[in-house]
């Protein structure tokens, strides 16, 4: 992700598609969201990436920060209106540059127990879910549980796969 990418992703980010399944579910303001950008992009534990199909953006990924023996937790969406599977790919291109390039040792996600497209996505990815973080989450109205994913190299489908050496 680069600077010139910021009001792209700010449009996706505050869809209401979107940010309707964030911790933060109210809009974000453009300043807020440059210095999101400046500090997040400083950190060298964390990874910033626009998903791209054929030249053409439609989703980001966050990984990081990358804590030692190589645990780091993830977050993405695909950009409003991609076309259906875009997330899937996404999250397959995310878990081998996790685990291919980065060589994590584990990956983990938060997700916000009314969010079950999410919890369903995770799972058919290869993921566990770990644990429950009961009535972790205020949205202004009721409190929500918070489910814990997780997923170590070894289980990452494609850790057999000879071609991601």
């Amino acid at each position: 992700m680069r600077e010139s990418d910021l009001d792209r992703v700010l449009a996706w980010r505050n869809h209401e598609d979107t940010r309707r399944y964030m911790y933060t579910t109210r809009p974000i303001g453009a300043d807020e969201h440059r210095q999101w950008f400046a500090r997040t992009s400083a950190d060298s534990a964390r990874h910033l990436m626009i998903f791209e199909v054929d030249g053409e953006p439609r989703g980001f990924l966050n990984i990081g920060p990358i804590q030692a023996g190589g645990i780091a937790e993830w977050g993405f969406y695909a950009a409003p209106g991609t076309p259906k599977g875009t997330g899937r790919t996404l999250g397959e291109k995310a878990l081998r540059f996790a685990f291919a390039t980065l060589g994590l040792h584990k990956l983990c996600g938060e997700v916000i127990a009314g969010n079950q497209a999410s919890r369903d996505f995770h799972l058919r990815l290869g993921f566990r879910q770990e644990g429950v973080l009961i009535a972790q989450h205020f949205d202004g109205m009721l409190y929500q549980d918070v489910l814990l994913f997780g997923m170590l190299s070894s289980e990452w489908p494609g850790s057999g796969d000879a071609s991601v050496a």
